[in-house]
């Protein structure tokens, strides 16, 4: 892992974008029963109109649509920012982020990044979950925080917490203590 970190940093940029099975399985059960069961009503002798035709165009094009439209989708590290693309392209500079975090939501996994300005960008790629597993996902995690924390720059100082601010002061005169208790 760490000859790999070392590869890593040497690169001018890395991109993680959705597996193949990460962008086709979630669409295929649908297809595949919707399809299945305008055959079977096909065969016994029903409707052969253009509806039927047409939406067996539609659900066994769908996953071929959606393995196109979803192979952008993704991050980009450089050595500047990482280039979150979604279907707008956004550039997030090192500097800016606060904490990189792994949140789970409904079995499934992804990667947060959490800005100086409160902002959270969560990635669509990587992800893990249930028809999305990413066996690399933990290592792709470690790599973008490691990134962050090579790149971020030796000025980088983190934004303090706004119930620290709220309060008018912190114990100790430290912004990340907890607020002392009353």
């Amino acid at each position: 892992m760490a000859n790999q970190s070392q590869a890593d940093l040497s690169r001018e940029h890395i991109r993680y974008r959705l597996t193949l099975l990460q962008r086709v399985l979630p669409v295929l059960p649908g297809a595949v029963i919707f399809t299945a069961v305008q055959i079977l009503l096909w065969a016994e002798g029903g409707p052969s109109d253009p509806v039927f035709f047409a939406g067996l165009l539609l659900w066994v094009a769908a996953p071929f649509v959606g393995l196109v439209c979803s192979s952008r989708l993704g991050i980009t590290l450089t050595t500047s920012a990482a280039v979150v693309h979604r279907f707008r392209r956004r550039v997030i500079p090192w500097s800016d982020v606060q904490a990189i975090r792994i949140e789970s939501f409904m079995g499934s996994r992804t990667i947060v990044l959490n800005e100086a300005n409160g902002r959270r960008t969560e990635l669509l790629a990587p992800i893990t979950g249930f028809l999305s597993r990413d066996r690399r996902f933990e290592e792709k995690f470690h790599t973008i925080g490691h990134w962050w924390l090579v790149h971020r720059g030796p000025d980088w100082n983190p934004v303090p917490p706004a119930w620290a601010e709220a309060d008018g002061g912190t114990p100790a005169g430290n912004p990340f203590a907890p607020p002392a208790q009353s």
